[in-house]
């Protein structure tokens, strides 16, 4: 019963946390195989794991807040119903039903799926403070939502294309 082998030290309690730390990324490969996607294990991902996930201009956007030219992305004349989802992780942010041409180069929506996005205060333009737009399950940067979108929300959420992927639904035309 007082086997020192058997105490939980400090050093023993160190260790045992260390390997269980250590265990987290590779579970969260297995997670992501199986399609189990828990949210916490997206935000666990470390700047290398996203650099291996994703494309250079993808990680510039997502994870280093850049913006694409406007213009250039295959989503802004897609028409087609389906769901816009994050390049990164693969959660569904957007509904083909509420995406319109707001003419300014970007893909834009006038309102996320429910418990899809995060906003934050963005300072970094010099006098000008935007709401950024985070995706709920990875944190990553998708854009920025302003207050002069259509009815019924009034807003338009500036998403650049490369933060996103389209999913047509079953039977959609092409």
């Amino acid at each position: 019963m007082n086997d020192p082998s058997h105490r939980l030290t400090r050093r023993r309690f160190t260790a045992l946390t260390a390997t269980a730390a250590a265990a987290v990324p590779l579970g969260l490969f297995a997670s992501r195989a199986s399609g189990a996607e828990n949210p916490r294990d997206w935000r666990a991902l470390t700047e290398a794991q996203w650099r291996e996930r994703l494309s250079r201009e993808e990680f510039e956007i997502l994870r280093e807040a850049g913006t694409e030219r406007p213009g250039t992305s295959d989503l802004l004349h897609e028409k087609r119903a389906g769901t816009f989802v994050c390049a990164g992780c693969a959660l569904p942010l957007f509904s083909s039903k509420t995406k319109y041409d707001s003419r300014t180069g970007w893909p834009s929506f006038w309102k996320p799926l429910e418990g899809a996005v995060e906003t934050r205060e963005d300072r970094s333009l010099l006098f000008l403070v935007r709401t950024e737009i985070l995706c709920a399950r990875c944190g990553g940067h998708l854009g920025h939502v302003f207050d002069d979108g259509p009815p019924p929300t009034g807003l338009r959420y500036c998403i650049n294309g490369l933060a996103l992927k389209f999913e047509p639904d079953a039977g959609a035309a092409s």
